[in-house]
């Protein structure tokens, strides 16, 4: 391996290839006025929460840590994300701890102001690729055109692996008119928009928050510059009243708020071109990120881009790719050539916290981030959640990847019930329900398949070899056998608002953190997290244990039909034939149509309504054959297209260019959690309407490709190609133009008057979101191998005859 490049050059003069002058940072502005009025600024809001493209710098363990000593040098924790064009939230410390809102240009010319994100046509691509167009880090070129060709603006993201930095390369091009840029940038220190302070000094602009700071710098021809409260005293919003910065403000003072920064750089004359970069630096003070940036803007940009990618001597994301043994076979696999494989693998990795390693979040966005208030810190999907956690660790492991799966397993001691969770008492062993990265707990449910999971992901950590018998024994005595036996006897469950008695298999919550009640996909995780957990006590001697583990699985298992398939559902006759598994019995009797909780607004009266893919679950873990009868008789109705669309969980989507219908599911019906179908505003403004309506989730096209490999195998006709070109092929086509696999696509139900989505374009939920790119993965490794690759062989041997 490489070593790490360690040299930071320090140089007094910054080296700019500009296809103009602009090249100094300089002010021509009159002296700036009192400080900016207007505080606290417009209500705080985060960004579109469809990111086109995400990014950070690819580092090494040492010792299972990310440590800034030694041979890997500096680890940067920054990581950015990219919407509508322009650069959104920008992290830096901790994976949520988002440092900026956005970042975009504003365009002046004779009687236009052209704001970036709205009046530019956006396209994207990889800075760096193989000669098949994989990418090959994650650094992106985009270039956005106004809509009536007068410039055009294309910029280069990255960050620094050596320094708290992200780097920006810009290249203005004005085309048909003479143009004036001015680079806007909306902090939002600490991870909120309300509370930040502003200034600018010596050729640098700086907002800061209690401990933390962001410094910008750029080589740009800065004419000149403000500070002040977003949508009150910034420099836009003089812009837009007065066609000038009429005030130049260099600080907010001691007021705080929503505040943000304008600079007015250098008019391109119609026909000519300027190139510039700017650099965001991130520090405890302002001293610090100062000094980031600078140190950053000195080694210039060829350094800094080949050290992010891994040319040379460099570590970087093309040495990360190289540790993927199976990602070869994997885009073999793929219908796309392994674009989106190359991807995936990137993505998933990027979304590690660096301060804990193995901390995998969701996903590195806000859902619905632009109607989503920023005046308090708030994690989004940048968070752990353990079900998620196991679908990235398992498909970092179908990758070749040996380190992150065994680090993310050894993580997950830090989020397990115990008296080690501050404020919690009662029974030990199962797994919080969302955590931040650092373990401060954020969500309290009990969630009984995020508690099996591990035990699987423990399973299957050692079968691969990646631990020993001494070491899976170690962990089952530390964390597995409190686990296993908390899915055995439950318990009483006390931490914040939760005061409860847990009696598995009866969760609290099912997978969508929603129900309470006897869940299928719930039960499926329990059992294979029994049965793992008996081969690991085996192992570890405790015999006992292992067959208390066993007779829990086996009991849960003979009572699976009794308690989650109704002989008396509601969807009859053109809708069903009234028997199929129930998305959750919220009782005992899954016959008696009893009403569910409401969630999302949405009123469940009759449980039997409501179906959903949770008992593909079954098959996916070897609880139950493919040819199960209870599991063909539950198909008809969840891919009933003749449902009402209140009620429908399939829908089909067509691509522009591309033969065929390609199938995708809902995750239940009666599902609220998306854009409301009146307007198509999104669901923080929806969440208190009946309207609200959940979409269709790409990895639900997964897990029915995951299936359908086991059905065709029972059946002896196993045509892979026919599987990849319907299933893999259908999450291909649901990646945006950046690569990234949404949380759940348009699907052409309601006004879309809000967003204006095509029939099969990711929304502005979760995206990526890293559930659905795991999901790809660990696809492409089963139709490589021929075999499911979440399957459970003892899970499978014990119940599947």
């Amino acid at each position: 391996m490489k070593k790490k490049l360690l040299a930071i050059l320090v140089s007094s003069s910054l080296l700019l290839g500009a296809c103009s002058d602009n090249s100094s940072t300089t002010s021509t502005s009159t002296a700036p006025s009192a400080v900016a009025p207007g505080a606290p600024g417009n209500a705080a809001v985060w960004s579109y929460a469809g990111k086109t493209g995400i990014g950070t710098s690819y580092e090494q363990y040492t010792d299972g840590a990310y440590k800034d000593t030694g041979a890997t040098g500096t680890i940067s924790k920054v990581w950015f994300s990219i919407a509508q064009g322009v650069l959104t939230e920008t992290m830096y410390g901790l994976i949520h701890e988002a440092q900026l809102q956005e970042l975009q240009f504003f365009v002046k010319g004779d009687g236009f102001l052209d704001e970036e994100k709205k009046d530019t046509i956006s396209t994207i691509e990889y800075l760096s690729t193989d000669d098949q167009g994989r990418p090959q880090s994650l650094a992106y070129k985009i270039v956005n055109r106004d809509k009536e060709g007068k410039y055009e603006i294309e910029k280069h993201i990255f960050t620094d692996p050596d320094s708290q930095t992200l780097m920006m390369r810009v290249q203005f091009r004005a085309l048909t008119a003479d143009v004036t840029p001015y680079v806007y940038v909306n902090p939002s220190i600490a991870n909120t928009g309300s509370n930040d302070s502003a200034r600018s000094v010596d050729g640098v602009w700086i907002a800061t928050d209690g401990d933390t700071s962001m410094t910008v710098k750029t080589t740009a021809q800065v004419t000149q510059s403000t500070v002040g409260f977003e949508g009150v005293s910034d420099g836009i919003a003089d812009l837009k009243q007065h066609g000038a910065l009429t005030q130049a403000y260099n600080t907010t003072g001691d007021s705080k708020g929503n505040v943000a920064m304008t600079l007015q750089l250098a008019e391109v004359k119609s026909g000519a071109s300027a190139q510039w970069d700017l650099v965001l630096g991130f520090g405890k003070t302002p001293t610090d990120s100062t000094a980031a940036a600078e140190q950053t803007l000195a080694k210039g940009y060829d350094k800094v881009l080949a050290h992010y990618n891994g040319d040379g001597d460099a570590i970087g994301w093309r040495d990360f790719l190289q540790t993927l043994p199976a990602l070869e076979k994997l885009s073999a696999t793929a219908t796309d050539g392994g674009k989106l494989a190359y991807t995936s693998a990137m993505v998933l990795k990027a979304q590690e916290d660096k301060t804990h390693a193995g901390a995998f979040i969701a996903s590195l966005s806000n859902p619905w981030g632009d109607t989503k208030s920023a005046e308090k810190s708030a994690t989004g999907y940048k968070a752990v959640w353990p079900r998620d956690f196991y679908q990235v660790a398992m498909a970092m492991l179908a990758l070749g990847d040996r380190e992150s799966p065994r680090i993310a397993f050894e993580y997950l001691e830090k989020i397990q019930a115990s008296d080690n969770i501050a404020g919690y008492s009662g029974t030990p062993g199962w797994f919080l329900q969302k955590t931040h990265v650092d373990g401060e707990v954020e969500w309290v449910g009990v969630q009984l398949d995020q508690t099996g999971m591990p035990l699987m992901l423990g399973w299957r950590l050692w079968k691969e070899g990646i631990f020993s018998d001494a070491e899976i024994t170690q962990w089952y005595n530390t964390m597995l056998k409190p686990a296993a036996d908390f899915l055995v006897h439950g318990g009483q469950v006390k931490i914040l608002w939760n005061d409860t008695t847990i009696k598995p298999p009866y969760t609290q919550q099912e997978r969508w953190e929603e129900q309470q009640g006897y869940s299928p996909s719930t039960t499926a995780a329990i059992i294979a997290g029994l049965v793992s957990a008996a081969d690991i006590a085996t192992q570890a001697g405790d015999t006992e244990g292992a067959a208390k583990y066993l007779a829990a699985a086996d009991k849960y298992s003979s009572e699976l039909e009794a308690k989650t398939f109704t002989t008396n559902g509601s969807l009859t006759g053109d809708l069903g034939n009234g028997q199929y598994y129930l998305r959750i019995n919220a009782n005992e009797d899954p016959n008696d149509r009893s009403a569910l909780g409401t969630s999302n607004a949405q009123v469940i009266n009759d449980e039997s309504q409501v179906i959903d893919g949770g008992f593909l679950e079954l098959v996916r873990y070897g609880v139950r054959a493919a040819t199960d009868k209870h599991v063909l008789e539950t198909i008809p109705e969840y891919d009933n297209l003749k449902l009402p669309d209140l009620l429908r969980t399939k829908y089909e989507f067509t691509f522009p260019g591309v033969e065929g219908t390609f199938p995708g599911w809902r995750r239940y019906g009666i599902d609220g959690y998306g854009e409301e179908i009146t307007a198509g505003k999104g669901y923080v403004e929806a969440n208190n309407s009946t309207d609200g309506r959940g979409r269709v989730w790409p990895f639900f096209t997964g897990e029915r490709g995951h299936y359908e490999l086991e059905l065709a195998k029972a059946n002896a006709s196993v045509d892979i190609n026919a599987l990849r070109n319907t299933y893999v092929k259908a999450m291909e086509l649901f990646a945006n133009e950046g690569m990234m696999l949404p949380e759940q696509v348009w699907d052409g139900v309601g006004n879309n008057d809000t967003y204006n989505y095509r029939l099969g374009q990711g929304t502005n939920g979760a995206t990526p979101l890293a559930w659905t790119h795991a999901e790809y993965i660990k696809l492409l490794r089963s139709y490589s191998d021929g075999k499911v690759w979440d399957r459970n062989d003892s899970t499978e041997a014990r119940y599947v005859k």
